[in-house]
């Protein structure tokens, strides 16, 4: 018999015991069966289901606690479900596959009113939150292999679902304001001579995640116009739209598109109302709507959702809204002053026009993918850049701080701990 660890023939003495163990008939315990045998090479990595949140959490998309309308909602979740209760008993309420027609009607009146996009609620789809719109258009717009153009910044989100489904992407150059235009012409010129013809445009134009920037109007009438020029769809994810501070809010591409079926919009509750409501809608033309039904495979957006803010938004989403800004347009205050104080000139910041994100840029050769575990060891979590940028070699020198869950205490210790460490890696 070899010793323990296959060093030498083993001369230790047994005790009876030990032998009756040895000699033992017991069938020996079966190692536990793996189902994910020869597949984990092809998934994301697991999560880690023991992870306590650190104690500074700039990352996700969270929003302010104390702005959540929790007494508004259950007062509403308790009237709608009274009065509508037995028809939870089926599928989609008994009602269309679009979702729950109160709300629908509402979107669409939010939209007209707030967004200068005349809609009506035969035109809006209820999705289970804006990510399953995104799978949803891209299921039916592109094939593995294809091509679509996202902003050089874009949300980190849409990049791992189009790496996931096997899409390519092409980044269009982002300044101050939004997409450069002459860039847009360039890419797809490019594409052109190789061949490609990109399946869509994907932008946030309004509140644009992670920057923070708001695209003017005329840049959207250049946009629509290269966009009809070269027959490419553009899809607006205007998630954080009803967040911008100050200014006129500039009409979508949906509305300046005029029923030309150039554009299919998404928005959604999650950052105007709350994260966990998992409730988004699409906007498009009737055709493009009854295909997406025909692939939304959750048998419904949930119900419960959808009649608590179908009860609650038409007399609380204005002023909530308006409330809501005002505390997140005061943390972001908070964060820029923080970001200014604690890094000075070693990063670029430019204050956001609204939601809940601040982007930072720091000199080139500065590595925010290696700067996240030793932050995380100090208890502050953050989103590297390079997977909020469609490059992400030149994503690598930028990060982004989500402020909207946090308080003004932790935003501003959070950020002087973040710095601390940059400052110690640089040093090394």
């Amino acid at each position: 018999m070899w010793g323990r660890f296959g060093s030498g023939p083993d001369t230790t003495d047994h005790t009876d015991a030990e032998v009756a163990v040895t000699d033992s008939t017991e069938t020996p315990t079966p190692p536990r069966f793996d189902p994910l045998i020869g597949r984990t090479h092809l998934l994301p990595a697991p999560t880690n289901l023991d992870a306590e949140p650190l104690r500074y959490r700039f990352v996700g998309g969270n929003n302010d606690g104390e702005s959540v309308p929790h007494a508004a909602l259950a007062e509403a979740a308790a009237v709608a479900v009274n009065r509508l209760g037995p028809a939870l008993a089926t599928y989609n309420l008994g009602g269309s596959a679009l979702g729950y027609e109160p709300l629908r009607e509402f979107v669409a009146e939010a939209l007209t009113t707030r967004a200068s996009t005349p809609t009506d609620a035969g035109d809006v789809l209820i999705t289970s939150g804006s990510l399953q719109a995104l799978d949803l258009v891209n299921e039916a717009l592109v094939q593995p292999g294809e091509t679509v153009l996202v902003e050089q910044a874009t949300y980190g989100g849409m990049l791992s679902r189009l790496n996931r489904a096997g899409i390519r992407w092409r980044g269009v150059a982002l300044d101050g304001q939004g997409i450069v235009v002459d860039d847009l012409e360039r890419v797809l010129t490019e594409l052109a001579a190789e061949g490609i013809r990109p399946r869509y445009l994907y932008t946030i134009p309004t509140v644009q995640n992670p920057t923070g920037s708001v695209l003017p109007l005329e840049r959207r009438l250049a946009i629509l116009d290269v966009a009809r020029r070269n027959r490419l769809a553009i899809f607006e994810d205007d998630c954080y739209a009803d967040l911008q501070w100050d200014g006129d809010r500039p009409p979508t591409f949906r509305a300046l598109d005029d029923g030309g079926g150039q554009v299919i919009y998404c928005g959604s509750f999650s950052k105007s109302v709350a994260p966990a409501l998992r409730v988004g809608y699409i906007v498009a033309d009737r055709p493009m709507l009854a295909q997406l039904v025909a692939l939304k495979t959750d048998a419904g957006t949930g119900a419960l959702e959808q009649l608590t803010l179908a009860e609650f938004a038409p007399a609380h989403f204005n002023a909530h809204v308006e409330n809501l800004k005002a505390r997140l347009r005061h943390k972001a205050g908070v964060m820029v002053d923080a970001v200014r104080t604690e890094f000075g000139s070693s990063v670029e910041i430019e204050p956001p026009l609204g939601g809940i994100y601040v982007w930072l840029t720091f000199d080139d050769g500065v590595d925010t993918d290696a700067l996240a575990a030793p932050a995380a060891a100090a208890g502050v979590e953050f989103n590297p850049g390079s997977g909020w940028s469609a490059d992400a070699d030149d994503g690598r020198r930028r990060l982004r701080l989500c402020f909207g869950d946090q308080s003004d205490e932790d935003i501003r210790t959070g950020v002087a701990t973040l710095a601390r460490i940059a400052r110690e890696m640089t040093a090394g």
